[in-house]
């Protein structure tokens, strides 16, 4: 008997900072996006009140001060180690479990057809929240889609489900099908919501009784796969090996306008490296650098200016010393005076595995990055992130982010730990 569950945090990064800080409990939470932005998270509470997703910071802030809304900036490295906390204790109940996200994962049982696996799921909901104070929602079926629609059963009616919900009969399927809209189904995205509602498909349960060469043809075979799993059938499995990203991207709008060559120049170099390091750490190299600058578009009354370039290397390559020097090549050509500056960015593309890379006659890296920057890396992991840099980087800091309402990192930093009196 094949059982999949999807274990899903509730509020995650709203319940990250609740942990920590209990006065928060029923209280309206909004994370803001990278620079204090605007809102990428708000607690059901927030919600509530109607702060929209993607509601601009410095538009809402009246809006926030009238409703008490406890505002946050993105916490990155604490919501980073609590999710893989998390995911540890998931470990304890099955060996196979997928993390899907930061704060889902799929879960396989293989073998557990005398278990309640209703019950089991209440256990591990309960351990999860007693090792880590973080609420989940499981919802658990005999695929990963229907575990996913169980699961959104298990949230939306959680004083019933007391966060589990499981669909283990053919009844059961049916009515939680008929009940999830079908611009709500995991994997259908806008474009397919629009073509499937002009078909008069409005529910899952409606996209089940489509003609499979019909699913097939309009939404390739991933389509017909989810199809298939919402049918009951297992057909989408189990990734219990993260696949290396086909491209990496270090993107920051800056804290204030920079106008000066120099201070873009040090921007692109800073996550240029930071690409790098998120290639070695993956084990790929990359055959091409792209970077972008542009002016902050919500000021029309100063000149605007967005441009990019992508720059092809002669080697693949994963050094921080070769990818940050492209990367500058490219910035010499698109950068342009006068220009105040609001963002900038640097994404690798062409990645290949390292050890499958192709190697060229003439050109090539020197013998010795190699060793260079597995050293750093290893200083980087004992010593913490960025104590080496390049030398046109900042020395003094990475990242200048406007971050007004940061917590402290209560898990990752010595400094922040709780003291117990």
């Amino acid at each position: 008997m094949n059982v999949f569950a999807l274990v899903d945090c509730n509020n995650f990064y709203a319940s990250c900072e609740r942990i920590f800080q209990p006065t928060l409990n029923d209280k309206p939470i909004a994370i803001l996006s990278n620079n204090d932005g605007c809102v990428i998270a708000r607690s059901n509470e927030a919600k509530a009140l109607g702060l929209p997703m993607g509601a601009p910071a410095h538009k809402f802030s009246s809006f926030f001060r009238q409703h008490n809304v406890h505002v946050f900036s993105s916490n990155y490295p604490l919501y980073g180690d609590m999710s893989q906390r998390v995911m540890e204790v998931l470990r304890q109940f099955t060996p196979e479990v997928e993390v899907y996200s930061i704060d889902e994962a799929f879960l396989h049982f293989d073998g557990f057809a005398h278990y309640d696996m209703e019950a089991y799921a209440q256990q591990m909901r309960k351990r999860v929240h007693k090792w880590t104070g973080m609420p989940v929602s499981i919802g658990l079926g005999p695929s990963k889609g229907l575990a996913k629609v169980a699961n959104r059963v298990a949230k939306k009616f959680a004083d019933r489900t007391k966060g589990v919900y499981v669909i283990d009969s053919e009844e059961k399927r049916i009515k939680a099908l008929k009940w999830l809209p079908i611009a709500d189904v995991w994997g259908i995205g806008r474009q397919h919501a629009r073509r499937l509602a002009l078909n008069e498909v409005k529910t899952a349960y409606d996209f089940t009784q489509l003609s499979d060469d019909w699913v097939r043809k309009q939404m390739s075979v991933v389509g017909l796969r989810l199809k298939k799993d919402l049918e009951g059938t297992a057909t989408i499995p189990m990734e219990m090996i993260a696949s290396p990203k086909k491209a990496i991207a270090t993107t920051r709008s800056f804290e204030s306008l920079i106008t000066s060559y120099e201070e873009v120049r040090e921007r692109i170099s800073t996550y240029a490296t930071l690409c790098a390091e998120k290639l070695r750490k993956q084990g790929s190299s990359c055959h091409a650098v792209y970077v972008f600058v542009r002016s902050n578009p919500f000021m029309p009354n100063l000149p605007q200016y967005r441009n990019g370039m992508l720059v092809t290397m002669p080697f693949a390559s994963q050094s921080s010393l070769t990818i940050s020097k492209y990367a500058l090549k490219g910035l010499k050509h698109i950068f342009k005076d006068g220009i105040q500056y609001k963002k900038a960015g640097v994404m690798v593309t062409g990645i290949v595995p390292k050890n499958a890379q192709q190697l060229t006659l003439f050109d090539g890296e020197d013998s010795r990055h190699d060793a260079l920057m597995q050293r750093i890396d290893q200083l980087h992991r004992k010593y913490g992130p960025h104590k080496i840099k390049l030398a046109n980087q900042d020395l003094s800091r990475t990242f200048k982010m406007k971050q007004a309402h940061l917590s402290p990192r209560y898990t990752t930093d010595i400094h922040d730990i709780i003291t117990v009196r």
